[in-house]
Parts: C-alpha cells; structure tokens; sequence
C-alpha cells in the first residue's frame, strides 16, 4: 500500500514553529498558515493564541498599512489576519472575546475620523460580526457598556461595512430572550428614528442610501424572526417603531423638505415599498413549509401616513426632477422618465395591492388626484420603458380584479351601483365621507379607469396604430406586450372577477362603433395573439394565452409544479420514512427469515395498468413518431446482413 512508503512531506510551517525567534510574518507568508489554522494545529494556536500576536493581529486589520507597499501586496497582511480571527476556531474566538484589552483595540477602530477605509472597515465588521454571532454574552455586554456606540457606527454609515454590523447585532442573537433584549437596547437608543434622520436632502446621497438598505434589512429581518419572539408573547420593538405613523410621517416630512432630492426620493420610496411588502418573492428563498411564499400583514398605520402625501407623489408623476436629454439606441430621449418616477409608480401599484381596511382611503384618494389616468398617459408616451409598463399593468390588474376577501360584489350589482361623480363631486364626496368601505371605493375605482381613463379605446387606439407602423415597415412599440397582458386581463375579469358584472355594464355603456371594435379586437386580434404567444411542444396540444392564470396577482408567480414536488417532499420525508421506502434494519441481518423481505414487499406491489387509458395521448405520440422516423425500403438492394451466421475458418500460421 501507498502509505508503507511515507510520502508526506513535513510542513515548512512545523520548522518555523521549532524556531524560537519565529515571527508572526513569517508564519502569515506560508501558502498554508490558513489550512492548519483551520484544522487546528496544536503549535500554531498556543503562538496565535499569545497576547503580543493576538495585539499584532487586530492592529493589522485596523491600522492603514504604509504606502510605501505596491497596492497589490499593500493589504496582503490585513487580509490574512482577518482570515486568522474569523477562522472560527475556539481558541482564538476564547482569546479575542474574553480579552478586554483585545476588544479596546477592536473597537478603537470605530473612533477613527472619516472617513474609513473601506476594506479595514469590511475586515472589522466581519470579525465583530463572527464574535457576535460566537461569543454574543461577552461581545453585547462590552458594547452596551460603550455610550457612543450607535453614534459611532451612524457616523461611518456611508461606509457600506457599517451596515453589516447593525444587522449582526439583530440576525446573529439566537437565544430569544437575548435577542428581545438586543432589540430592546436598539430601541431605547432610537436606532429606527436615527437612521430615519438620515434619510434627508441634507445628507449626501451614500449615507442616505446606505440609511435606506438597512432599514429596509431591519423590517424583512424582524418580519421573518418574528415567530422567534412570539414563544416571549412580546411585539419586536424595532419592527413596531418603524411601522408607526408617527415614524412614516417623519420619513415623509423629510423626503418632501424643502427642495427634496432624486435620491432622497428613492431612498424614501424603497423604505415604503418593504413596509408594503405583503409577500416576499420566491427568489428571496422565504418560503413556508408548504413551498408558499411567506405573507406579512401591512399596519393601517403606514398607509394612514402616506394618504396624505399622496398629492405630492402624483406632483412628482407631472413635474419629476429636471433630467438632461440621454442618448439611446433608439435616438436622444429629451425628458427621461428617470428613477424618481419609477419608484413613485412602483409605490402605486403597491398601495394599489395591499390589503388592508384602509385600502378604501388610499384607493379613494388616488381617484380623486385621477393618478391612473397620469399612469396611462405616461404608458403610452414613454413607448420603450418596460418597467414603467409592468407597473401600470400590475395598477391595472389590481383595479380590475380587487382581493376576494376585500371586495366582494353581489350578483347583479353593476350600473346601479355606479357613481356618476365628476372631478369636484369625487372632492366634495371624499370630504364627505373620509372612510368609504373598500367595496364602494373600488367600485368608483373601476368606473374611473373605464369611462375617466377609456381604458378600453386607448387600447383599441394603440394597438390600431401600432398595425399601422409595423405596416409601413416601422419597429413594434416597446408596450405592445404588456398591452396584451392588460386587454387580457380585462377579458378574463370580464367573464368572472369580483367586478366582472360593473365591468360587463361599463363596456355596454361604450359607444356603439366602439363597442364593436372591441368585440371584434377580442374575438380575432387578441384570440390571435394569444394563439401566437402560446407554448405549444408537438403541435397539437391546447394554446396557453399569455395571461388569464398569470395574472392570478398583480405579481405573477408560477408555483404549480414546484409546489406538487414539495408536496411529494414533504410526504416522504415523514417519521415513518423508513418503513414507506428503503430498507429496514431487519434486512441486514444474517437470519434466513429475512432473506425474502425485500421480495415480500415487492410482490405487495399492486401496479394498475390500463389499457384504454391515455388514447388521444397515444395517438399523438404515434403521429409524431411517424413523421419523424422513415420506414425501410424493402424495395433497396438489400444489404450484408451482418448477423448472419456464417462459416468461419481459422488460418494456422507457423512461427519461422
């Protein structure tokens, strides 16, 4: 065997080792300090495990080196001490955590001037963030004793490495009571308001973005560790101050102080959006057991806050922050469509979908401003911006086919339920009546978007001209496709939906030639369409239009089959799993009686084929199979058949 002959090659590492002047230099320049580090070479960590070398280690990864070094080799030591105290080996983690003086050092990073270094900083955050998450007793109990702590790390906030070190101290506490605890300390310094303050015009626009992202960390961490504090019966206190009014109108009131930047805006804006956020995306990996997508309830608060600024939201839709002119390769864009706007359509559509008993306010108000009818205009008028379509798609989809449980219409109710309210009623009417139910707001809501926004000759209009320029040789309009999601939407919704009968009414009520265009559009123009955009595989199966089931949610999501493989998951992967499938203990033993086990259960198999089953699937596999495989020609000369048996001679050769 191979290791009768002893061909491992002792370590240079173990000769350093036996020098009694070896350096911590030396031993960080060997190719593999990190692999033995990790697998817990006995020498190496009692010489990383003393005080000078621990010192020399953290002064490593918080001092500047010198710049006299070429760039590329300049941080090599910062790094591989950074690698050294984040190797998560007990030793180190013990002598690093317990230490105070070690700590001291540590945290003197943060007292720096800014601003900091950007990689320094990432090495800090990530070993803080390890002794966080390994000795969190020691590690919270030392920063809680630091007053300026927050202050500190609110200060290099445009650092992005600050960041991490906020969500360690919330994501990385595992013991529930601990991290009540943690969350509780957090609160009391006001860390939800501070990081609010600084999302303000005044502040450069890094410290505002970086603001924004951790808040929005803040609220989907809390929301998905919230079943942690619920065994506690205690509310997160993070999470309850930023969905308070009082905090979303202070974040309000500052991005609309004074002269409000782009940035401001945005940053703002994306804070809503994940306050809004009723159901987190599958791509986020949050799903429940069951393979759904994990559903969060929205706080009136927040939208109680936001009705009032809606006007300034629609004024950013009429008058957006000057843009200069962009080049594109479709030719030069005189007035972008910009960020700011984007962000403002986003936050409609979501106000639009979430459910909660103040939808009906915020519903209310959007139709007194005549937000859609803007939305639509800009739809059409910026021809190539497909984010901005998606958005006004997903308003649409979210007007005509409201939440079951929010909205449900009684048979029947359609034009005798309809307000007939111009621009000043719908004011005098809001005043009126401050808290509609959400059954007659959305129903207003739907009248407006068919006779206020003719939905339905803008979209007969658009796609008539946009036959005549592919007609004259010209490009396919950029929305064309989302155009054909939302007339779908307004079939599917058409023939059932909550509103399915005022829609119905509203689509009778249109002009007769109008009328007959649209009947005509939906039964050859659209029915084509769809027959084109669907997916058939052999040729013959049913088409699949590009909408209808899609648009289940204004956010579409197909987890049909995804779901019935977890479902399988899930049912095989039960206590009894043994006993359903693969063998048990019994099988391996020697005994005669258990040789036929396996061939029992086998034969316990009941497999039920029929015959008759299945018989327009077969047809079309025998078409298929028949267009694509070609008979023999019997009639071609016939070839050697080498299967045939034949005589087979040996010839005997005589070595000379």
């Amino acid at each position: 065997m191979f290791w009768k002959f002893d061909l491992h090659t002792s370590s240079h590492l173990e000769a350093l080792l036996d020098k009694e002047d070896v350096t911590l230099s030396e031993l960080m320049d060997e190719e593999d300090v990190l692999q033995e580090c990790k697998a817990q070479n006995r020498r190496l960590l009692q010489f990383l495990s003393q005080d000078q070398c621990m010192q020399e280690l953290v002064r490593l990864i918080t001092t500047e080196p010198p710049t006299g070094v070429e760039e590329v080799k300049r941080f090599k030591y910062s790094n591989i001490a950074c690698e050294l105290l984040t190797c998560d080996v007990g030793e180190i983690n013990e002598k690093l955590g317990n230490e105070e003086p070690l700590l001291e050092s540590l945290y003197a990073f943060l007292e720096q001037p800014s601003p900091l270094n950007p990689l320094l900083a990432s090495f800090f955050s990530k070993t803080i963030g390890n002794l966080i998450t390994r000795k969190t007793e020691q590690v919270l109990a030392f920063l809680r004793q630091k007053e300026g702590f927050l202050s500190l790390v609110l200060k290099h906030i445009d650092t992005s490495a600050m960041m991490d070190v906020l969500l360690r101290l919330i994501s990385c506490v595992e013991p529930p009571l601990l991290r009540l605890e943690t969350l509780t300390w957090l609160n009391e310094e006001k860390l939800a308001q501070r990081l609010i303050e600084l999302i303000h015009p005044e502040r450069d626009e890094e410290r505002q973005s970086n603001a924004s992202q951790t808040l929005c960390d803040i609220i989907r961490l809390s929301r998905d560790q919230a079943n942690q504090l619920q065994e506690l019966s205690q509310p997160d206190p993070l999470l309850a101050v930023l969905e308070s009014q009082e905090s979303v109108e202070q974040l309000l009131q500052n991005m609309f102080s004074a002269e409000g930047t782009d940035g401001c805006i945005v940053s703002g804006i994306q804070v809503l959006l994940t306050l809004l956020e009723i159901r987190r995306p599958v791509v986020d990996g949050v799903m429940d057991a069951q393979g759904f997508e994990k559903s969060y309830t929205v706080n009136s608060s927040i939208l109680l806050a936001i009705q009032p600024h809606l006007i300034h939201f629609h004024q950013l839709l009429l008058q957006p922050p000057k843009r200069n002119p962009m080049l594109t390769t479709l030719g030069v864009l005189e007035e972008p469509f910009g960020n700011t706007r984007l962000h403002v359509a986003r936050l409609v559509a979501s106000l639009l979908y979430t459910s909660s008993s103040s939808h009906a306010v915020i519903a209310q108000e959007l139709c007194r401003l005549n937000t859609m009818d803007l939305l639509l205009d800009l739809f059409f008028k910026y021809t190539w911006n497909n984010f901005l379509h998606l958005q006004v798609e997903l308003c649409v989809a979210a007007i005509v086919r409201p939440c079951a449980h929010e909205m449900r219409l009684p048979p029947g109710s359609g034009s005798q339920e309809k307000p007939h309210l111009d621009a000043s009623q719908e004011q005098s009417s809001s005043e009126a009546s401050p808290q509609p139910s959400a059954r007659q707001s959305m129903t207003t809501f739907v009248f407006q978007l068919f006779q206020q926004c003719r939905l339905v000759p803008r979209i007969l209009d658009a796609w008539e001209e946009n036959d005549r320029i592919q007609s004259a040789g010209g490009m396919r309009r950029g929305y064309m496709g989302h155009l054909t999601r939302i007339a779908n939407t307004v079939v599917h919704n058409l023939e059932k939906g909550p509103v399915h009968a005022q829609i119905s009414s509203l689509i009778s009520e249109l002009p007769e030639d109008c009328r007959g265009r649209w009947e005509a559009f939906v039964d050859q123009t659209l029915s084509e369409a769809n027959r084109k955009n669907a997916i058939d595989l052999i040729g013959t199966g049913h088409p699949r239009p590009s909408s209808d089931d899609d648009m289940e949610s204004p956010f579409p999501k197909e987890l049909t089959l995804q779901q019935t493989f977890s479902d399988y998951q899930i049912q095989q992967m039960t206590a009894n799993f043994v006993d359903q499938f693969g063998f048990n203990d019994e099988e391996f033993t020697d005994h005669d009686d258990s040789i036929g086990a396996t061939f029992d259960r086998i034969a316990e198999i009941n497999i039920n084929i029929d015959a008759g089953q299945d018989g327009a699937n077969t047809a079309v596999f025998e078409a298929c199979s028949k267009e694509r495989i070609q008979p023999f020609d019997d009639e071609e000369e016939e070839e050697e058949d080498i299967w045939e048996e034949k005589e087979i001679s040996f010839a005997t050769q005589t070595k000379s």
